[in-house]
């Protein structure tokens, strides 16, 4: 079907946007982040991979890096993956954990709970002194 000049429709406007469709597609190497009072949850769907072939890692005590690995050097692994992600400020490095089991790995980092110092005002009010006063 032809359309007169005046009416001339481009095809984007004639194709479904892929937000209208009914199927949700979902990257390949898509990973879900949750967050919780208590700690931050990566989960990763891979199915078919070896828990030997997966390598969790820190870089620079900033990123947490997700991938596979080959096992031997002779040997691919079962699915190609890998995801870096910057992770928060307040975090407890040495407490980081990880799980694997029926094709989900699941990666918890929980939260710092340290302060940053307290200052009791009623011992630090008898050394402040004025310096300058309002006119």
């Amino acid at each position: 079907m032809e359309f007169p000049a005046p009416y001339a429709v481009p095809w984007q406007y004639l194709l479904p946007h892929n937000r209208l469709s009914p199927y949700n597609i979902i990257p390949e190497n898509y990973v879900q982040w949750t967050e919780t009072p208590e700690s931050h949850i990566f989960s990763a769907d891979i199915p078919g991979v070896r828990k030997e072939e997966l390598k969790v890692e820190l870089e620079d005590s900033k990123y947490l890096i997700i991938r596979t690995v080959a096992v031997d050097e002779s040997t691919e692994p079962a699915r190609k993956f890998k995801r870096k992600f910057r992770l928060p400020a307040r975090v407890d490095l040495d407490g980081i954990t990880a799980g694997y089991e029926d094709g989900v790995l699941t990666v918890t980092v929980p939260r710092s709970l340290r302060r940053d110092f307290y200052i009791d005002v009623s011992d630090e009010l008898g050394r402040v002194g004025v310096l300058a006063s309002a006119a």
